[in-house]
């Protein structure tokens, strides 16, 4: 084991960590505040390969691994933990259509995908099934060379603002094997968003249903054969889970640094907040579970890279850990700063709500604990 960066991963940290500092953090309360998609810094980002980050290079992509993939969104994150998230989903989406799309796909949406002039969301949720993906009613019904869809999907991050949908549609049957994912463009007749969503955090991000209505989508904008759509949004969510937990790691590892200064500068009872023993103890146990999140997430980044057959369990494993010791880290960095942490001139707060979701989304935390815990009572 090497836990070593090779010298072109160090330079890439580096090109991402200088981007978030320059392109993100002096902007992140100001997108959050106003609730501003901020699609420039998003162009920005996909100029220096980031719109396309572990897709092939023959349309563009920049070709990296998960593992690199895991080390950008982390340095990302630190700036803007909510453009970065929303950066994720967009990679997510545009590997599937990379991995599972034919020719013809490809060519017509990656090019754009690549340099981030077309967004493309990410949409499995519906109104009445979260959780339970699999029992998703949204229905595509085969007319001709085209599938009429109705039904709709909840909490799509970049509704009504990506030019690109990848969707998972009932095709068949109940069950997994019913699912297919369709690409759907924006502007086509028969889709249309509902009302912005009022959320804790992730502001600079548009959230809202996506609704269909005999909306007619060519079949060869399908993702694979008919029927295959549930296998391929669950690999699209072993990496998406990465990445997020990636993401968790930037915003801890940013409020660690914030609580770090503070202590030195923060005087209580004629002391430095960092001469009191126990709130040393308290930071020791900070960047000890960071650490040990971050080592979770580049090993679970590892086996997916590796093709392992265990990579699923690997990567719940590190989501469910790193977005719970990232949210616990922000939110004990707030508290360090005692009242200061709880006004927005600080962006101690504007951390804890964004890194808050990462324990819901790409799978709840308890979702996690049902594929650890089956694969283990199967191994048994």
């Amino acid at each position: 084991m090497d836990f070593n960066l090779t010298e072109e991963q160090t330079a890439f940290r580096d090109m991402a960590r200088n981007f978030a500092a320059e392109h993100l953090a002096p902007y992140a309360a100001q997108w959050d505040e106003k609730e501003i998609f901020p699609l420039d810094a998003l162009r920005a980002a996909a100029a220096l390969g980031m719109g396309g980050l572990y897709c092939g290079e023959e349309h563009g992509g920049s070709g990296l691994t998960r593992l690199d993939a895991a080390l950008l969104f982390e340095e990302l994150s630190a700036g803007c933990v909510a453009t970065s998230a929303f950066l994720s989903i967009h990679n997510m989406a545009a590997w599937m259509i990379d991995r599972f799309g034919s020719d013809t796909i490809r060519a017509k949406y990656l090019p754009g995908l690549m340099t981030m002039d077309r967004v493309a969301s990410y949409c499995l949720t519906e109104p009445g099934s979260g959780s339970d993906a699999a029992a998703l009613r949204t229905k595509a019904v085969r007319d001709g060379d085209h599938y009429v869809l109705n039904g709709s999907k909840a909490f799509i991050s970049g509704a009504g603002v990506s030019d690109l949908y990848v969707v998972m549609v009932r095709t068949g049957g109940p069950g997994p094997k019913g699912i297919s994912a369709l690409v759907v463009e924006k502007g086509t007749p028969g889709l249309s968003f509902g009302k912005k969503e009022k959320k804790m955090g992730w502001n600079c991000q548009p959230t809202a249903q996506v609704i269909f209505e005999d909306c007619r989508v060519p079949v060869e904008n399908r993702l694979g054969e008919e029927g295959a759509g549930f296998g391929i949004a669950m690999k699209g969510l072993d990496g998406g889970r990465i990445n997020i937990a990636s993401c968790s790691l930037g915003g801890a590892r940013a409020c660690l640094d914030l609580a770090t200064r503070y202590m030195g500068e923060r005087e209580a009872f004629g002391r430095k907040l960092a001469d009191f023993q126990a709130l040393q103890f308290r930071l020791a146990d900070m960047v000890t579970e960071l650490e040990a999140a971050r080592l979770m997430v580049h090993r679970a980044a590892a086996t997916l890279d590796a093709g392992d057959p265990e990579a699923t369990t690997w990567c719940a494993m590190a989501k469910r850990f790193a977005t719970d010791v990232g949210f616990q880290v922000c939110n004990e960095a707030l508290q360090l700063h005692g009242g200061y942490g709880y006004i927005r001139e600080y962006p101690l707060e504007r951390y804890v709500r964004d890194v808050r979701v990462h324990q819901i989304l790409e799978g709840t935390n308890e979702i996690m604990r049902l594929i650890i815990a089956r694969r283990l009572l199967a191994k048994g």
